[in-house]
């Protein structure tokens, strides 16, 4: 049986677990999580399978000539490198897929313990509470692979920690490691930044409200010790590439109930009601029964980050769902900065049934619906073993796209496994100058989306055999002379060749088409 500890903190009874208790409570919880990680080589996480496959090209590039001839890398100063500066290194010792998982489990452990660790900073003790967080790690925008940006949140929460375990401690000493944090937030993701300025305005806009009068002297100290740190992201902004994508804004009003739905979107959408409607009852028990309650600095972040999350675009520096992938930031920091009073065995006996419960139910699924999308994985793992190594592919979508969501959003970029296990070209790698490193050789690079745009349409590639047929040029016009293979995604097992003049079917699985190309392409390998 756990046994609890009540410590008086800042006014609030904090309840802690001892020492034991809770290391193994946050062990089982953290093995609950990881678990699915490490059972599926390639998490079926929608963007995770392109970012990856540029890693095992900057892993390989330097000794494998066939990649050699399709890409190279242009190092700049990206606010979206943390992942293209810790997975190739590791992918030199070990599998880029364990490489890939490892930096999945680090993400998720910086977003788990983050919580946790401003929790400590705030109140002083370890506290039962923050291992909620456990229970949101697994959320929408997890699934749409948004790894960089996670991992920046992750950093961002500890880095909030930070500046509040220093808050009474020499400004230059809070300076100094709110600039390193800075640094870190930068290379992880420009996002992040923001996430770790939002986390400090908000505790200091709270300390500020305190009635302990301060001199003019200690509130200018306080904020140099506060602004001075974010003054390098000026010139580095201003050196980078990223820059030329600042004119790339888009609002859409429309969709921001998606962004606060992403926070526990899974797979089902009658799951995750199920897990929302237990979670709104348990915080209106918990508040009923005043054992809820949230610091200052956490109605800040609320009302902080409602007004960003309103204000801010659906695209912003060619980034997209930059306003939808905020509330699941702000429900991290908020549960850091609620410091609960767990009165009574009854109360604290359901606030663990209530951590174990929730963890295990979205462990099981995720866990049953990724043994499902393994199946389509491998189906498009036994189709790429038939391409040529060093093939050029374009990616298709069907006129109609047929399939459920999920596995649509799972074959999206699964094309780029062609890239790690046959040094392929793909269409559709992420290598936009200014969001990535990755570029591609002058031979072959009119073969690649450079904006990251849609696929073309089958229709499309059916009027583009011999060029574009109105407007500007496109990547994939004359495409039975350029590309060697071509994947037609979302299709129907129904699904004719759209084109068998130029098209000779190689493979068909759940929702996707392989093809050769009939008109074989004049190499340039």
């Amino acid at each position: 049986m756990l046994r609890v500890i009540a410590v008086r903190t800042a006014g609030v009874m904090v309840p802690a677990l001892s020492g034991r208790s809770f290391a193994v409570t946050f062990a089982v919880l953290l093995i609950t999580v990881a678990t699915p990680i490490f059972t599926d080589p390639l998490p079926p996480l929608s963007d995770y399978v392109n970012h990856l496959a540029r890693m095992h090209i900057i892993a390989s590039l330097d000794h494998d000539a066939v990649l050699g001839r399709l890409y190279e890398i242009n190092w700049a100063i990206i606010p979206n490198l943390i992942m293209d500066v810790l997975v190739p290194p590791l992918a030199r010792h070990v599998d880029v897929y364990l490489a890939g998982q490892i930096f999945v489990f680090l993400t998720m452990v910086l977003m788990a313990t983050g919580p946790m660790a401003i929790h400590r900073a705030l109140y002083g003790r370890y506290s039962p509470w923050p291992l909620i967080s456990f229970a949101f790690v697994y959320n929408g925008v997890l699934l749409l692979g948004l790894m960089n940006y996670l991992m920046g949140l992750g950093f961002a929460l500890w880095g909030i920690a930070a500046w509040i375990a220093l808050r009474h401690r020499s400004p230059v000493l809070r300076g100094a490691v709110s600039t390193v944090t800075v640094v870190v937030l930068f290379i992880c993701h420009l996002y992040a930044v923001g996430l770790y300025g939002l986390g400090l305005l908000a505790f200091e806009a709270a300390r500020l409200a305190e009635r302990h009068p301060r001199s003019l002297r200690i509130l200018l100290i306080d904020a140099l010790a506060f602004g001075l740190p974010f003054l390098p992201v000026l010139p580095l902004i201003a050196a980078s590439p990223t820059l030329a994508l600042s004119t790339a804004i888009a609002w859409e009003p429309q969709g921001k109930l998606d962004g606060l739905y992403l926070t526990v979107q899974l797979y089902r959408d009658v799951v995750d009601l199920l897990f929302l409607a237990v979670l709104i009852s348990a915080a209106v028990w918990l508040a009923r029964r005043n054992a809820l309650r949230l610091h200052a600095a956490g109605w800040n972040v609320l009302v902080l980050g409602a007004a960003a999350f309103m204000a801010m675009p659906r695209v912003l520096f060619g980034s997209w769902l930059a306003d939808q992938r905020l509330p699941i930031a702000i429900l991290f920091m908020m549960i850091g900065f609620i410091g609960p009073e767990l009165k009574g065995r009854a109360v604290r006996a359901a606030f663990y049934a209530l951590l174990v419960g929730l963890t295990a139910a979205r462990f099981v699924e995720v866990q049953a619906n990724w043994q499902e999308l393994d199946r389509v994985r491998a189906e498009f793992a036994t189709a790429i073993a038939t391409i040529p190594i060093g093939s050029s592919i374009l990616v298709a979508h069907a006129d109609h796209p047929s399939g459920t969501e999920v596995i649509n959003q799972t074959l999206a970029h699964a094309p780029c496994i062609a890239v790690i296990e046959r040094d392929a070209l793909v269409s559709t790698i992420f290598s936009v100058a200014g969001k990535q490193v990755l570029g591609i050789r002058p031979s072959v690079r009119d073969r690649v989306d450079a904006e990251d745009g849609d696929p073309p349409r089958v229709s499309q590639l059916v009027s583009s055999t011999d060029g574009p047929s109105a407007g500007d040029s496109r990547y994939w016009d004359g495409w039975p002379t350029r590309y060697d293979y071509i994947f037609i995604l979302y299709t129907e097992r129904s699904d004719d060749n759209p084109d068998p003049q130029h098209l000779a079917a190689r493979y068909e699985g759940e929702n996707f088409q392989l093809y050769q190309t009939q008109r074989r392409p004049s190499h340039d390998r």
